[in-house]
């Protein structure tokens, strides 16, 4: 198992890394994360939904991504309170000290769904989540050390020193830990190290001292890793932005924004720029396209939308000619109205949509959860990806659908053309779709960017750079894998 010093010390991308060299070196390998807390989620092929992150650790790993890889999903709706994913259907909605209090009723499923993935795997790599050494937290803990335990599971933890303080972020955690745990805890690493990597050489010495732990080895920073979807939007807020691309593309930075790695393949177009405007800053007036995205409360990041002042620039940017794409959430809030009857984001009633398309949205009944294929509409090229939401819509625009999926339609475009949405994520990963929407937003030669083959190509390379500067095969003894 895999924990951390604190959040995105980079976890996700090791158990990924590691899993895709261990399965090239023929083991079976399975990726787990008992506890996750993401509103970026993916489809798995029965119908339910996991961290987005635990989906990259299997297609990682070479297999399709299971309910059992990620048990416990929490997506925050609220700064207090969030809806509790558990085996891939949501069980329920639950304020933040509410949760503390359920964990001893999810350990026996997490337990469950680990020794389910352990039966069909050589080595199952688990992700903690945060830090083990949040020990204000009430409660029994199932994320990092409570976990372990019960399973019996040896930890190595993992230590940013891009962040600085790494000596004292992996004794302290060491000293905070009980005896119980610190019985678990055999070894560490450090992440996203700049520079000679002689010069920690005493650093890694001390460590291994003081803390009395294995040596796992020292990993550099490998700029690439950018381009694999990330799970938190820490990330998204410090991506750089490509100054002077062609294509200038602003998405708003909801406060509950959802699945954000939507819009991570139009990021590896090099005539694309995509930023992310913070709150308090304004829609550029220069963009060629506003992207809505997906949202884990509508109605709630609608009327953050409005407190930005971002309906205002929006409808400026229209006038101008602009040009609008919602992917979900995004999509409803582009209608004339969205009506919540049954309070399933919290209150019931209507508000109000931008009235950007003649469409209306009633949210409620059972959340949709699948994979879809399909096409293009304008352009007759194939997309693919998943739906994840609630809600129907419905409207005179969805006459002219953006997609068809099979013998269905989805999305609606306006009667100009300049606005348009759709349910579907992920679809922006076909390069022939990702292209052909584009040319329309502007008139571009095709870039040749293969998207879901560069994402291969990096894992390949990272599990590359992994297998240089960390000691696998010491990692492979503590797993008791010989």
């Amino acid at each position: 198992m895999l924990q951390g010093t604190g959040s995105d010390v980079g976890k996700s991308l090791l158990v990924a890394g590691m899993g895709r060299a261990f399965t090239r070196r023929g083991l079976v390998v399975r990726p787990f994360k008992p506890q996750n807390m993401s509103n970026n989620a993916a489809v798995t092929g029965d119908g339910g939904e996991i961290g987005r992150a635990q989906a990259l650790q299997a297609r990682a790993c070479g297999v399709a991504p299971g309910a059992d890889m990620n048990p416990v999903l929490l997506k925050p709706q609220t700064d207090v309170g969030a809806q509790v994913v558990v085996q891939g259907r949501v069980w329920r909605n639950a304020r933040a000290r509410e949760f503390q209090t359920l964990k001893n009723a999810l350990l026996p499923r997490v337990l469950e769904s680990f020794e389910r993935l352990g039966r069909a795997a050589d080595l199952v790599l688990v992700e903690g989540a945060g830090s083990p050494a949040e020990i204000n937290l009430p409660g029994p803990d199932i994320a990092n050390m409570g976990f372990a335990e019960a399973a019996r599971v040896p930890v190595a933890l993992v230590g940013d020193i891009d962040r600085g303080g790494v000596i004292a972020a992996i004794i302290g955690t060491r000293a905070l830990l009980t005896s119980s745990a610190n019985d678990l805890l055999k070894a560490f690493m450090v992440n996203k190290f700049r520079g000679d990597l002689s010069l920690f050489d005493e650093g890694r010495a001390m460590i291994a001292a003081r803390a009395g732990l294995a040596d796992l080895g020292v990993v550099p920073y490998f700029p690439a890793a950018r381009r694999l979807p990330a799970e938190d939007a820490v990330a998204i807020e410090s991506e750089p932005t490509r100054a002077g691309a062609p294509i200038r593309i602003a998405v708003p930075l909801l406060a509950r924004i959802a699945n954000f790695d939507d819009l991570d393949p139009l990021r590896a177009e090099p005539d694309v720029a995509v930023t992310f405007i913070a709150p308090g800053e304004a829609l550029p007036g220069d963009a060629d396209l506003v992207v809505l995205p997906g949202s884990k409360a509508t109605l709630a990041d609608l009327a953050y939308l409005r407190e930005q002042g971002w309906d205002i620039d929006l409808l400026a940017h229209w006038r101008r000619g602009g040009a609008v794409l919602g992917i979900c959430g995004g999509y409803q809030m582009l209608g004339r109205r969205i009506a919540d009857p049954e309070g399933v984001e919290g209150w019931a009633g209507s508000v109000p949509g931008l009235g950007l398309l003649d469409v209306e949205t009633t949210l409620g009944g059972d959340k949709r959860l699948a994979a879809v294929a399909g096409t293009h509409v304008a352009s007759g090229a194939p997309i693919s990806g998943y739906e994840m939401h609630i809600g129907v819509t419905r409207g005179a625009d969805t006459a002219r659908p953006m997609l068809r999926l099979g013998d269905r339609a989805d999305g609606a475009v306006s009667r100009d053309g300049r606005v348009a949405g759709c349910y579907v994520h992920g679809l922006f990963a076909a390069d022939a779709f990702r292209h052909a929407f584009l040319d329309r937003v502007k008139a571009r030669p095709a870039s040749g960017v293969a998207y879901e083959a560069g994402i291969e190509r990096i894992l390949d390379d990272w599990a590359d750079h992994l297998e240089a500067h960390l000691d696998l095969d010491r990692v492979l003894a503590l797993a008791g894998v010989g």
